[in-house]
């Protein structure tokens, strides 16, 4: 059959339809004769008979992928148009422009069987309807998903070879660049760029810890820089202030240590509550890597090294409950964190602050032991001031033999750490002043004439003086404040100081930071036991030193006193004021809903509201026979008493209509039954006046201005309780002339 003969009149009543599309947003601008190849299918509609108004064109699909699901706005609604029997013919360049999965393809030919739709390519006219056109059709959506997988498996085996040679050239971090050999990557050729990569990594080899690292570059003033043309050898370097994230990429990126990975995250696909498909990426862990290749370039730091801080890194991360790891080390007195766990259940132990500054350490056992009535003991609660001396006694005795080496390292360590800072400061002074000269250069080079753009480069000129007299000054502010190179009686006195550690660990320059990250250095655990008894008690202590020696200690453990309850003075004078009201189970409700507890941390119960005011000489409530007028009556007795629901008391309570007594937050509301307010409620509404909606009209107002002008009293309102016209009802214009 040919064309034309399976063109119907019903078919060009409806629309023609162009579907245009391209894959990516670099193929809409670089393949520009395909995209202008599909607009011209315009004039094809044209020729199969369909006018030029009748034809609409949905582009709204380019620069996204046809393997996608749920994504493509214009062609759900071109299938939506379809169903709806708006559509006559679907013009493409081929199929693969309309669907390159099955799923929407074939739903797509369903439907325009379904509603008689044409489809057309470039090559011809196809019915879905007809079984020799749909075989074709479904052979063309067939062959377009498998285009697309033969192309993404070429393009995937390609890059997967190319990585396996350590060849492929992706983004590198910072301090690298590639070379003009294939897969050579250099070191920058900018001494500020990996002066500062290496400064990273020196300091974290002595504090051992990302953000003190990050914080330490703060301090010194150290800029971090990026380099947004990572795969451009010589792109301009941007200075900007270090943030965590950056300094947690250098430590943990593997090509500072001189290995080339391919591969180490990988696509998840899943699908939304909406039906939608998220696609989410999940680092790998080192096992699950594509590509390794260790010593494939010169690195910062050696494989050895690397894989050291990973470890330490994270060691650093607080560790899951009843997890191995220490944690990273912390302010605060307690030096046993992350080392100390119970003897009983082997849980790691947490820290508590007593005394009148909160700065007496202890540690406790978050594990209970038998419950009675919902609470347990704790399987080990103990003060930890004797512990920490203890364990400090035997380190320091372990640490003496060589104290001497440490404190020189430690002197070592310091003057490389300003050294190292000094050094970056140098470089960015340098580097300020070739960014001078560079400027000045322009600025000599320019016509003095052409003052627009002589403006400008005197302006940058100056700018870059500024930042060159910022970075010499702190250069010399530096200079000024580092410490002067260790004297030979200088290192006498330090190996002095080696015969005394306990005054060096005492010294108010150690902080307790400093204590716990020594501890660490030669510690692995201490396991903590407590016995007790009547009259004394005392503590074993187990410590596992690195290496797998074992020390064991008892140490006598002071038994705490029992601690004196009593009720705060606040809640005291509450229960006083509300006794002259409420019961006592009114009272312990309205303590739980301030969020009172008793001094044993417990909820009040009525017994306990007892027990307080029989100990306070708290004489309890007693009831008055009787309501009457202008008596304070709970919401829902005056509710009941003026033949109301409580819920529109308390709606007339929250508008304000009428007014409430409250004793204290969370008490119940108690309003006074006055003669006014029983007029406000009444069975039959004087005659004429007006409900709410007839109000508005009337008045030419809102609804809530009329409620504004009741609240205030410039409208009077009644309430009508009964009959099927009850609810409130507004006095009419004509007596309130006077009033607007």
């Amino acid at each position: 059959m040919s064309e034309s003969g399976k063109i119907t009149s019903s078919q060009l009543s409806r629309a023609a339809v162009i579907y245009v599309r391209q894959s990516t947003l670099v193929q809409v601008e670089r393949n520009t004769e395909s995209t202008a190849r599909q607009y011209d299918l315009v004039h094809r509609a044209q020729q199969l008979g369909w006018p030029r108004e009748a034809i609409r064109v949905i582009d709204g699909d380019l620069g996204i992928s046809g393997s996608v699901t749920g994504q493509r706005a214009g062609f759900e609604g071109m299938v939506a148009e379809v169903a709806l029997g708006q559509v006559g013919i679907i013009l493409a360049l081929e199929a693969s422009r309309l669907a390159r999965d099955n799923a929407a393809w074939y739903r797509l030919l369903d439907l325009a069987g379904v509603c008689d739709t044409l489809v057309a390519d470039a090559d011809g006219v196809y019915h879905p309807a007809l079984f020799t056109d749909r075989l074709i059709l479904g052979l063309m959506g067939i062959m377009a998903e498998s285009e697309l997988h033969v192309l993404r498996a070429r393009l995937e085996g390609g890059i997967k070879n190319k990585a396996a040679r350590g060849e492929l050239r992706r983004g590198l971090p910072v301090g690298l660049v590639w070379g003009e050999a294939d897969g050579e990557i250099l070191m920058h050729p900018d001494e500020a760029v990996t002066g500062v990569v290496a400064a990273i990594f020196g300091q974290f080899a002595a504090c051992g810890s990302v953000r003190g690292v990050w914080l330490w570059l703060r301090d010194q003033g150290l800029k971090f820089p990026l380099q947004p043309g990572a795969y451009i050898r010589g792109s301009e370097i941007i200075w900007t202030e270090p943030t965590y994230h950056a300094v947690h990429n250098v430590l943990t990126h593997p090509a500072y240590a001189g290995a080339y990975t391919f591969g180490r995250s990988r696509q998840q696909r899943l699908v939304r509550e909406d039906g939608t498909i998220r696609v989410r990426r999940r680092v790998l862990p080192q096992d699950q890597w594509e590509v390794l290749i260790k010593d494939h370039h010169e690195g910062f730091i050696d494989w050895d090294t690397y894989q050291a801080n990973q470890a330490k890194i994270a060691q650093n991360i607080r560790p899951a409950a009843h997890q191995p790891g220490t944690g990273a080390v912390r302010e605060g007195r307690a030096l046993l964190p992350g080392l100390a766990t119970c003897g009983t259940c082997g849980r790691k132990l947490a820290v508590y602050y007593e005394g009148k500054h909160k700065a007496t350490p202890g540690y406790y056992c978050t594990g209970t032991g038998n419950m009675v009535e919902g609470r347990g003991t704790r399987h080990l609660r103990v003060g930890g001031v004797a512990i920490d001396q203890a364990v400090t006694q035997v380190f320091l005795a372990a640490l003496e033999p060589v104290a001497l080496q440490a404190c020189l390292q430690a002197a070592r360590q310091l003057e490389q750490g300003h050294d190292a800072a000094l050094e970056q400061h140098r470089r960015q002074v340098e580097q300020a002043r070739y960014h001078a000269a560079r400027a000045e250069r322009r600025y000599q080079a320019v016509d003095p004439d052409n003052r627009l753009v002589a403006r400008g480069l005197e302006a940058a000129w100056e700018k870059a003086l500024t930042e060159l007299a910022a970075a010499e000054a702190e250069l010399a502010r530096r200079q000024a404040a580092r410490p002067a190179t260790l004297t030979a009686a200088e290192r006498a006195a330090i190996l002095a100081l080696g015969d005394d550690l306990q005054a060096v660990w005492d010294a108010p320059t150690t902080s307790d930071k400093d204590r716990k990250q020594l501890l660490r250095t030669l510690l692995d655990e201490v396991n903590i036991t407590v016995h007790r008894d009547h009259d004394s008690g005392h503590a074993d202590l187990v410590l596992r030193w690195k290496g797998g020696a074992i020390t064991e200690l008892a140490i006598p453990v002071k038994r705490t006193p029992p601690r004196r309850l009593r009720t705060d003075e606040d809640t005291i004078s509450l229960v006083r004021r509300l006794a002259a009201h409420y019961d006592d189970a009114k009272i312990a409700w309205i303590l739980n809903r301030q969020h009172r507890r008793t001094p044993r941390g417990l909820s009040y119960t009525a017994g306990r509201v007892q027990g307080l005011r029989h100990y306070w000489g708290i004489p309890r409530h007693q009831d008055t026979p009787g309501n009457q007028e202008g008596e304070l009556l709970t919401v829902a007795d005056a509710a009941r008493e003026l033949g109301l629901a409580p819920s529109t008391l308390h709606r007339w309570l929250s508008d304000g209509f009428i007014g409430g007594e409250q004793l204290t937050p969370a008490a119940p509301w108690r309003i006074r039954l006055t003669p006014e307010i029983r007029a406000l409620f009444v069975d039959d509404a004087p005659d004429g006046w007006l409900a709410m909606l007839e109000a508005t009209l009337a008045y030419g107002v809102s609804r809530q201005t009329i409620m504004q002008r009741v609240k205030d009293g410039r409208l009077r309102a009644v309430h009508v309780r009964t009959g099927r016209r009850k609810g409130l009802r507004i006095e009419p214009p004509a007596a309130q002339d006077g009033l607007f």
